[in-house]
């Protein structure tokens, strides 16, 4: 099947109290975006690649592309107010035959197993959603009170977000809501079950400075 992977970037990265958007910081002399583009062309190598950025970015995208090697690979979109309207603009340019991914541009820390993993499992469910199991205490607060909840029942979400892209498209033609914080949302509310799998610990999404060292520490243990 056709492969195609929206690399969602449309954030502005305010928390990590950087001059540029966090995908464009480097680590290990690299871009997080072009880290994050290797591992997806390193899991297949005809996979096509829409990488949606903030308007005012695409031009910088489209210089850092240009010099990358994998402009075979890549198209543009433009985010939008949400990651729901953003991911409905890269959706726009994918085939309804194919499986897409959707994934955080600053989940750069994924392996091609990882990749390929979600595919499989999309071609023959429909959807994969990579997930671990919480190794925290949660507690749930209600107003001014708050209790425990059983950490074994709690998996925290991360992407790739796979899925038969038909389907995915019928569900974006709902109207958002607030509840849409991921695809996984917007599929259910379709009525549309989805299924996990099993994620990466080191799938982390850099958002903080401290995220910024993990990840060094991680690629040099890597390599």
């Amino acid at each position: 099947m056709k492969k195609t992977a929206i690399i969602v970037a449309g954030g502005t990265g305010q928390r990590m109290g950087a001059s540029i958007p966090k995908q464009f910081l480097a680590i290990e002399g690299k871009s997080i975006l072009l880290h994050t583009i290797g591992q997806f062309v390193a899991a297949f190598a005809d996979i096509n690649l829409i990488i949606v950025l903030p308007a005012s970015y695409i031009q910088e995208g489209q210089n850092l592309i240009a010099s990358s090697g994998y402009t075979q690979h890549i198209q543009f979109a433009i985010g939008g107010d949400t990651r729901f309207q953003s991911v409905k603009n890269g959706l726009a340019h994918v085939a309804p035959d194919a499986i897409v991914f959707v994934h955080d541009a600053v989940r750069c820390l994924l392996t091609p197993a990882l990749i390929q993993r979600c595919y499989h499992q999309a071609v023959e469910k429909g959807s994969a959603i990579p997930a671990v199991a919480s190794t925290d205490t949660i507690r749930i607060t209600e107003g001014t009170k708050h209790h425990v909840v059983d950490r074994t029942n709690v998996m925290m979400i991360q992407t790739p977000q796979t899925f038969n892209a038909a389907i995915l498209m019928k569900a974006f033609e709902q109207a958002y809501q607030p509840s849409f914080t991921d695809e996984a949302n917007v599929l259910e509310a379709s009525g549309t079950e989805v299924y996990l799998i099993d994620g990466e610990y080191e799938n982390i999404k850099i958002t903080r400075p401290l995220d910024l060292a993990i990840a060094e520490y991680i690629l040099a243990k890597r390599a």
